[in-house]
């Protein structure tokens, strides 16, 4: 079946984390998208190993696993975006193509004669989406930025790890670059939300999507907590700022994760674990209750906890029904029922390698099903076939484009 973006092309001019990533997520709705990189070097993350992909006998080989999580069902072609002849080829590939995917820092594009005024001219319908670290206004935007930067400067580090006086206490950014990936997951909503409106109206547009700017809104709940109240929550670990109890809880042997969302879920876990007592104290009965009697109600819990294996716990929460998990290690995450049941893990075939282990897109569709079906490309794999299907090119031409330096 055809995904529901079949009828689109993509002209994908980004690099490293946050543009790829809508591409990708574009190209498993279906979408031709083509990838451009620099000739010789491709996309910056295409260096950012080891670790690298391995071939069948275990040797590295040059495709680093940071530009695998990205660039999966893409088509990659080679330019050289200061080489004139370069520019030209890219703008009539741009006649072609639905949208422009671009993170160039401000203005840069523009100089090249592939800024979003120069492909409207060729092509009024496109949409064109820029991902910069500060956007498009502002004075900022000629700044460059990173996902680290955005995490500080919106103050997301300042709500994220364990409080100060505690062991390992200070500012803590998350795991993954969480804003690099969000940035990419709102310009695709974007994307797909323009791609809707040309639909009705014919009319194209420039997307302005910032790192600053995601991270700002990613504050939520903490951000508006500030808006409300005027005071900056800090960092609270691995607790709620308004839910008790939502947490983590060292068990006998590990740790476990106890989340009642309400006071219902309070009452039955305390059924379950044996402390019925504190369901029926006027302090706790109320989640209000609870929150301002954290400091006396988690140490009686953390006794609770100390009593049984994490194992223990989590069979004995499951069959209450409150919901509750393991911290598992990535490789644990990988282990588990579920995700083998929901086909997390699956494998490409690889020129290189043979094959390659990919995470499987989380959209999933009843008539019109994600397309996971083509590896991420090697540098340049598709140069030839897209610039013969799409714009005539023989052999002759593309090799005398390489001799010129244009590819």
């Amino acid at each position: 079946m055809p995904g529901p973006l079949s009828h689109i092309r993509v002209l994908d001019l980004s690099r490293v984390l946050a543009g790829p990533w809508a591409g990708q997520n574009l190209a498993d709705l279906g979408a031709e998208v083509i990838k451009v990189e620099r000739p010789g070097k491709g996309d910056d993350s295409r260096a950012f190993g080891p670790p690298w992909l391995q071939d069948a006998a275990g040797k590295p080989t040059s495709e680093a696993s940071y530009y695998l999580a990205a660039n999966r069902g893409k088509k990659s072609i080679t330019a050289n975006l200061s080489h004139p002849e370069a520019q030209a080829m890219l703008r009539d590939l741009a006649r072609s193509c639905d949208v422009v995917i671009e993170n160039y820092k401000f203005g840069d594009l523009a100089r090249y004669g592939l800024g979003y005024d120069d492909i409207k001219a060729v092509n009024p319908g496109i949409i064109y989406c820029s991902v910069t670290g500060f956007g498009q206004t502002g004075p900022w935007r000629e700044r460059p930025g990173y996902d680290f930067m955005a995490q500080g400067m919106s103050g997301l580090m300042s709500v994220t790890g364990e409080p100060d006086g505690v062991p390992g206490g200070g500012p803590m950014r998350v795991g993954i670059p969480i804003i690099d990936i969000l940035t990419g997951m709102y310009a695709s909503v974007a994307i797909c939300a323009a791609l809707a409106h040309r639909a009705a109206t014919g009319v194209g547009q420039h997307l302005d999507l910032a790192l600053l700017d995601t991270s700002m809104a990613f504050l939520s709940i903490q951000g508006m907590t500030y808006l409300t109240t005027g005071e900056a929550p800090g960092r609270i670990g691995n607790t709620h700022p308004t839910i008790v109890p939502y947490q983590v809880f060292p068990t006998r042997d590990g740790s476990v994760i106890l989340a009642c969302g309400n006071d219902n879920l309070f009452g039955k876990f305390c059924a379950a674990a044996g402390c019925g007592h504190l369901a029926a104290d006027e302090r706790f009965a109320r989640n209000a209750g609870r929150v301002q009697n954290r400091a006396v109600l988690v140490p009686m819990l953390n006794a609770v906890f100390a009593q049984k294996t994490t194992k223990e716990w989590v069979a004995i929460l499951e069959e209450a029904g409150v919901p509750n998990g393991p911290i598992n290690s990535i490789a644990e995450a990988f282990e588990e029922e579920q995700v083998k049941a929901r086909g997390v893990k699956f494998d490409l075939p690889h020129p290189l390698a043979g094959s390659v282990p990919m995470i499987a897109s989380p959209m999933k569709f009843s008539a019109t099903p994600a397309r996971q079906d083509v590896p991420p490309p090697t540098l340049g794999q598709h140069t030839e076939a897209v610039l013969g299907e799409l714009l005539g090119y023989d052999a002759g031409r593309i090799a005398q484009l390489r001799a010129a330096g244009a590819l």
